[in-house]
């Protein structure tokens, strides 16, 4: 059902809201977990390596993904706050029409130009046919990628964060199963584990939108909406550009990241494949918490309510500091048995590049929680140029010292990297969030 964030106590709204998100993305994370255990456990290493290596590159598509997601969900936000029900059916239609057009658009540059990225990145021979192979027939099921981002952005732009969970839950299991069958029964490798992502995907997506047009139904409008709006897709790209280039920026980042590491060969790049899914569970469901942020702010700052936008932002920073305790603890203790999970023969170099690099990024997620919650409800607020400025000068500088300091220090350099840039882009979030227009609002009355 839909959700006004607007009302009752702020802390109970947005925990109630962000939790069920926090569970999506946990099962969102399983479709690429599940990827790499069936690659590793029953394909290879080699199969493993080749998996993290194209995984880089897909984060490119998703960042397009999550750019219509996002812009979509923070406009839909703002007109749900204000009970702007037709216009805001005509935000719905705009995002899916030009959402469309976009995938299009990167299908076809997927299908021309992923070969050539992957020999740019130094993808050694060994797993590069692979790594094609897995690309391949994920550029074909990017439909389900984005119009299943873009549904869940409306759900959550209306309150709703259940629904999405539950699709993804039963889709998530299921991709295991499917992995394996398609590995073990029919023997397909890494076809086998791109075919069920590509399959699970598309169940979840289609059940999504379904239930997107059913919610839609029952907003009562005036007259009928629009289908297309010129003026509202210019505010939805307002918010979505800044977000692509972002996502983008950061996914190309972390293929430079990939090519220095695929300079150290397949096991190396193997055990960085095992523990970057862990670190990467951690950090794109902080980043979905802070998008749920998003969506508090903008149903707040739309219906008038700045006050509410401080004490979001309280209640924000204490949900993810209570989520990166047991994360960091775990990751610390028992960071060689995770990393495991992944590998066949779970000894050797590869083993021993996936435990340090957790032991050296775990203690700094309650740093990089703080950056996602202030730039939660800095998308929230439109303010997207100071957002960008926080996020280029943590990742430019991720990039820049993981180049300069894998030279004289190894893998060890490249890990290091990334604490300096998190606590240099936190510094920047939380200043910007604190100069916001709701800084000096007054609070709302405690329980109202």
């Amino acid at each position: 059902m839909n959700k006004d964030l607007t009302v009752g106590k702020s802390s109970t709204v947005l925990w109630k809201f962000c939790l069920p998100l926090f569970g999506s993305i946990l099962f969102q994370q399983l479709y690429n977990i599940a990827d790499s255990f069936v690659a590793g456990k029953f394909v290879g290493e080699n199969a493993l390596a080749a998996v993290g290596n194209s995984y880089e590159i897909t984060l490119i598509f998703i960042a397009f993904a999550f750019g219509c997601n996002i812009g979509c969900s923070v406009i839909v936000s703002q007109l749900f706050g204000r009970k702007q029900y037709g216009e805001l059916k005509t935000a719905v239609f705009t995002t899916l029409i030009a959402g469309g057009v976009l995938c299009l658009v990167l299908m076809a540059a997927g299908a021309l130009f992923c070969s050539d990225l992957l020999l740019w990145i130094h993808t050694p021979d060994n797993v590069l046919a692979d790594s094609k192979l897995y690309l391949d027939i994920y550029i074909l099921g990017l439909p389900f990628v984005f119009y299943y981002n873009i549904a869940t952005g409306i759900f959550s732009a209306l309150g709703d964060s259940k629904t999405p969970f539950l699709f993804l839950a039963c889709s998530s299991l299921s991709n295991i199963a499917v992995d394996i069958l398609f590995v073990t029964a029919f023997s397909m490798g890494v076809a086998g584990v791109a075919c069920a992502t590509f399959l699970c995907q598309g169940v979840s997506c289609i059940l999504a939108v379904v239930f997107v047009f059913l919610r839609l139904s029952g907003i009562k409008t005036e007259g009928p909406s629009k289908l297309f709006s010129w003026r509202i897709l210019g505010k939805i790209a307002k918010i979505a550009i800044p977000s692509i280039l972002q996502q983008s920026f950061v996914s190309v980042g972390n293929i430079l990241i990939q090519g220095i590491i695929n300079t150290f060969g397949s096991a190396v790049m193997a055990g960085y494949s095992a523990s970057i899914k862990l670190n990467n569970l951690v950090i794109t469901s902080l980043t979905t918490l802070g998008n749920g942020i998003s969506n508090f702010t903008a149903q707040n700052l739309g219906a008038g309510k700045p006050g509410r936008v401080k004490e979001g932002f309280r209640a924000g920073l204490k949900l993810v500091w209570l989520l990166c305790i047991p994360i960091t603890f775990s990751y610390l203790l028992f960071g060689r048995y995770l990393v495991g999970i992944f590998l066949e023969a779970p000894t050797g170099l590869a083993m021993d590049t996936g435990v340090q690099l957790l032991l050296m990024l775990s203690p700094f997620y309650f740093v990089v929680a703080a950056k996602l919650v202030a730039d939660g409800v800095l998308r929230g607020a439109g303010m997207m140029n100071r957002f960008m400025i926080s996020t280029f000068t943590d990742l430019i500088l991720r990039v820049v010292l993981a180049k300069v300091l894998s030279a004289p220090f190894g893998t060890a350099g490249i890990w290091a990297a990334w604490p300096i840039g998190w606590l240099t882009g936190a510094v920047l979030s939380v200043v910007f969030y604190r100069t916001g227009k709701w800084s000096r609002a007054e609070e709302p009355q405690a329980g109202s």
